[in-house]
């Protein structure tokens, strides 16, 4: 955690690219995750060592909540719910380490996860179900409420990126004020929340995420392609 400004200042340019400190984080979190699941996978054993019982551990609670709201698509849904669950919490500690900041603290960073999130919820509606399917629903029960659909298809959008974006920010931003009034006096209980909330937040997010691509392929379901 280095400081709680709301202005992302370009760390160096590329001819008209600015990269921000965000954009570094970001590459350096997602080669972590790479790197970290092709370390723990390349050796697995049928007597498993404490890493890979904590690696299988984790896949198995991301696996079971996945099913739990999508049993019949948990399989095609699952890498990218907990691909974005991973990231999620490892980006939301990375304030934790002095001189750094949590890139979920920068609205563009949340904005491109609720992209994200967005484009992967129409690409699972039409893989299982077909475009025809998937586009029938936004006319179900009746076409009048098509605009209604299409409205609600960016309010949620835009929510769901300023949620995290607002909970990330003031999270930093209250523990740097009581940093700053009560010094070294409570780091522990500091530390210990900005923990817990940065788990809570990366939870809500991919929950919602989940939320979206099974309630989006669902929707298809209920109304399929003839």
């Amino acid at each position: 955690m280095s400081d709680a400004s709301l202005l992302i200042e370009p760390v160096l340019r590329l001819g008209p690219l600015a990269i921000t400190g965000t954009v570094l984080t970001t590459w350096g979190i997602t080669a972590l995750v790479g790197f970290s699941a092709w370390l723990v996978s390349r050796r697995l054993a049928i007597d498993p060592g404490p890493v890979q019982t904590a690696a299988e551990g984790l896949v198995c609670a991301i696996d079971e909540a996945v099913v739990a709201v999508s049993p019949q698509h948990a399989q095609r849904i699952m890498p990218f719910i907990g691909s974005l669950w991973l990231f999620l919490a490892i980006a939301n500690l990375t304030g934790l380490i002095p001189g750094l900041d949590s890139p979920t603290r920068d609205l563009s960073a949340t904005a491109a996860l609720a992209i994200l999130v967005f484009l992967s919820t129409h690409w699972f509606g039409i893989r299982i179900q077909g475009l025809k399917g998937y586009l029938r629903h936004y006319l179900t029960p009746s076409p009048i409420l098509l605009p209604f659909h299409l409205i609600g298809e960016v309010t949620r959008t835009i929510a769901l990126a300023v949620r995290l974006f607002g909970n990330m920010m003031s999270l930093e931003m209250a523990a740097l004020l009581i940093l700053l009034v009560a010094g070294f006096l409570a780091p522990v209980p500091i530390l210990m929340l900005h923990i817990v909330e940065a788990l809570v937040q990366a939870y809500i997010f991919g929950m919602l995420a989940l939320i979206y691509v099974a309630g989006g392929i669902q929707s298809q379901q209920r109304n399929p392609a003839e």
